[in-house]
């Protein structure tokens, strides 16, 4: 009996540890590391770098919301040396559709990719932060990775710190007060107002500042070049309308105007402002003189791009950026039939424009889930991109294989920057280098780094400098989601983007002014007092935060 006791006795104890054993393995992540393990083996040094701990190898899931993103991870140089650097992979996510529907679906599901990177401006990104879906990175350092509040800004950290005291999206293409006083005589801006050059200077390069010379340019060119390759010359080009307006007669406009965002420190009411109605009912008058086509009030962006490659549009107030590949396209069948940079839609004074540049709040926020299987990992990666040696493995890849040193500095090898600057699409492929991957750009470090820009590029990047101004304090100030003052905003916004293509189309300038009071009664039954306060409230904040 004894013995049989003891057996059962053995029996037991080696299922206990045999169960024990299988609960530690569970424990384990891919590194193969247990949580014993890692809290013993893997303390972290707030003075090293976090990610130098760990450099096994792991995928994360990165979505990213905009549906045009379509670079892979892998099988380029940036790519692999950062994974063989750092043990890290990258599936990225991209939506096939709709931005919104898309980033909506996943919210309502209440489960998330690893990493997340959206518009600062979206609300998407404040849905994730109030439904608890995005883990706090100040959290997560403190905890993993001390040393991200060495590598990050603490203006921006404070910029993005919510009500709960945590900042939970780190931003890119960024720019600090301090940065934009650095920076500010060779910060460019994509806002422009481009006209082809060679017809441009055939009509003997006229002044189209004024609402009278803008109109007779525009009427000259259809006259003298009434087709461009069998097709019909385009006087005008804009970006696309969508439901809630169209870029260029907003924002694009406003600033070449140079109407103020506020004040005597109050937020100012440009839609109102005397100047821009003007402009207006020039577009207006544009339309009845047939100077319109109708193709700018139905194409997207992929139809224009084709029809700028195609040289089809006389003048254009357009974002540069969006059209460097046809640019670079134009130039290689003919130099003078690229798109250059002019003085264009002025104010009664002929003042410059105040084009904006880089803001604190950036272009877009990275978050990390809180489904991420690995959060020391994530914070760690995320601690390494942004630093400085992150930031130029991003931007120059391998030395040797992508740049090398020359006169003191590190440029890209010869043969790097010749497809840089001859075919963006086959660098990025090919090398993955001069941030293909942005999701975390220092654009500040991009000024210092970048090479001098390619022949049809440059003249309307240097014409842009010197005309930008700091708008950080008004970033943010337009209400969004499901806010009283949000949903007020959206019905004016989508009552907005229903007039202003009608503005354009009206007959005569009674008609216009009849939409345009209309719009105005409009607004103001939506709720357009409780949008003005809201813009007041944030405007004043953020003048706060700015102060800091």
């Amino acid at each position: 009996m004894r013995i049989k006791s003891l057996i059962r006795t053995l029996i037991l104890l080696m299922l206990v540890g045999a169960f024990l054993a299988a609960c530690e393995d569970m424990e384990k992540n891919e590194t193969g590391f247990s949580k014993a393990e890692k809290a013993e083996d893997q303390v972290v040094n707030p003075d090293q770098p976090g990610w130098q701990v760990d450099k096994s190898s792991i995928t994360f899931d990165w979505y990213v919301n905009f549906s045009w993103f379509s670079t892979r991870w892998g099988n380029n140089v940036v790519s692999d040396y950062i994974t063989e650097k750092t043990g890290v992979k990258i599936n990225f996510i991209s939506p096939k559709g709709n931005e919104n529907e898309k980033i909506n679906t996943m919210i309502a599901s209440g489960s998330l990719p690893d990493f997340i990177t959206i518009g600062w401006w979206e609300d998407g990104a404040e849905k994730m932060i109030e439904r608890d879906l995005v883990l706090p990175l100040d959290a997560l350092a403190d905890e993993y990775d001390p040393y991200f509040f060495k590598v990050a800004d603490d203006s921006k950290l404070e910029w993005y710190k919510q009500e709960d005291g945590h900042v939970y999206g780190y931003p890119n293409a960024s720019s600090s007060p301090e940065d934009f006083d650095r920076y500010k005589d060779v910060k460019p801006s994509n806002q422009t107002f481009l006209v082809r050059k060679d017809m441009y200077e055939a009509l003997g390069k006229p002044d189209m500042r004024t609402p009278e010379g803008f109109l007779n340019a525009l009427k000259k060119a259809e006259e003298r070049f009434p087709e461009v390759n069998g097709e019909p010359l385009i006087p005008l080009g804009l970006h696309e309308f969508t439901p809630d307006g169209n870029d260029s007669l907003e924002e694009h406009l406003q600033n070449f105007l140079a109407i103020p965002m506020e004040q005597e420190g109050e937020i100012y009411d440009r839609k109102t402002d005397t100047e821009y109605i003007e402009w207006l009912k020039t577009f207006r008058q544009a339309n009845e003189m047939g100077l319109l086509s109708k193709d700018i009030y139905i194409d997207k962006r992929a139809q224009m791009e084709e029809k700028i490659s195609e040289g089809r549009y006389f003048a254009m107030l357009y974002q540069r950026s969006d059209m460097e590949a046809q640019q670079k396209e134009l130039y290689a069948k003919d130099p003078d039939s690229i798109y250059i940079a002019v003085d264009g839609p002025a104010n009664s004074d002929l003042d410059a424009p105040t084009l904006p540049a880089d803001g604190i709040s950036g272009w877009t926020v990275t978050l990390i889930s809180k489904d991420v299987e690995d959060p020391e990992r994530a914070i760690r990666f995320l601690s390494y991109l942004i630093s400085d040696e992150g930031q130029e493995d991003v931007f120059f890849g391998k030395k040797g294989v992508t740049w090398d040193h020359a006169n003191g500095e590190k440029q890209f090898l010869p043969e790097v920057l010749d497809q840089l600057q001859s075919d963006r699409g086959s660098f990025d492929q090919k090398y993955g280098a001069s941030y293909t991957y942005w999701m975390l750009m220092d654009t500040n470090k991009y000024l210092e780094w970048a090479p001098n820009p390619a022949a049809p590029l440059k003249q309307s990047i240097d014409w842009t400098k010197g005309k930008t101004v700091n708008f950080s304090e008004f970033e943010g100030i337009e209400p969004t989601g499901t806010s009283e003052a949000g949903i007020a905003a959206t019905k004016i916004e989508e009552e907005w983007g229903r007039v202003l293509p009608l503005l354009l189309l009206a007959e005569t300038e009674e008609e216009f002014d009849q939409l345009f009071q209309s719009f105005l009664e409009k607004r103001e039954e939506y709720g357009f007092s409780i949008v003005e306060q809201h813009r007041q409230k944030v405007y004043e904040e953020n003048q706060q935060k700015l102060s800091r």
